[in-house]
């Protein structure tokens, strides 16, 4: 009598359609993150999403497609993610706080991500890439000028220093980022995991406090009144 398959093998039907290509789309942040789009091979993610390649191409034409699909994914998610800060009705300085907290949050939540932008922007600048330029149009330009508007009615108001937002707002996204690309490191140097809730919750706050002191006027009780 013939064993029954695992489950997992089973996993690459054309009759489950959104488990399938969700699984590819984790395999492929994984393959993409370790080997980047270059070194990355469609039959390693193909076997980690436990899908056979000619499931894979049914689902994303070719390894390009499906780079492209992990990029979304990525940005998308940070969108989605960050959306509710950027548009409550808080005053500047408590939405710029709200905002860096869940791109923070989205990260720690997803921290081979930072790996994907990082790879994806060498790549881009090494080679040239077509997916770039898309990105930056759909996903950058917009959240850029979202948080620029921010900045803009902060200092109008006086709540927030006369900051440039060309050079504001990557420091502040590095501030948030930084922690997670450099995380090999800080492992080595504190002899700690700098993943570990604990340490998430300390750089968190950190980052939040460092943010309000470059920004921030003082106010009645100091710069993150």
């Amino acid at each position: 009598m013939l064993a029954h398959p695992h489950p997992k093998s089973r996993l690459g039907s054309r009759r489950r359609p959104e488990e399938s290509r969700a699984a590819i789309l984790r395999a492929a942040v994984e393959e993409f993150s370790r080997e980047g789009v270059a070194g990355a091979r469609t039959d390693a993610i193909a076997r980690a999403a436990h899908v056979n390649k000619a499931l894979l191409y049914y689902y994303f034409r070719d390894k390009e497609a499906l780079y492209d699909a992990v990029l979304d994914h990525v940005f998308g998610g940070l969108t989605a993610f960050i959306h509710q800060a950027l548009v409550c009705e808080l005053p500047p300085r408590q939405k710029i706080l709200a905002y860096a907290g869940a791109h923070f949050d989205y990260i720690a939540r997803h921290p081979l991500y930072p790996r994907i932008v990082q790879g994806e922007m060498s790549y881009a600048a090494r080679e040239g890439s077509r997916h770039f330029e898309r990105i930056v149009e759909k996903y950058f330009r917009p959240l850029f000028a979202r948080l620029a508007e921010i900045l803009k009615q902060g200092i109008e108001n006086g709540e927030f220093r006369p900051v440039s937002p060309f050079h504001f707002i990557p420091s502040m996204i590095s501030m948030i980022v930084f922690y997670f690309t450099s995380a090999p490191v800080l492992r080595l140097m504190i002899k700690a995991d700098p993943m570990a809730p604990e340490r998430l919750a300390e750089r968190r706050a950190a980052v939040l406090d460092f943010i309000a002191a470059a920004l921030f006027t003082p106010g009645p009780g100091g710069v993150h009144q």
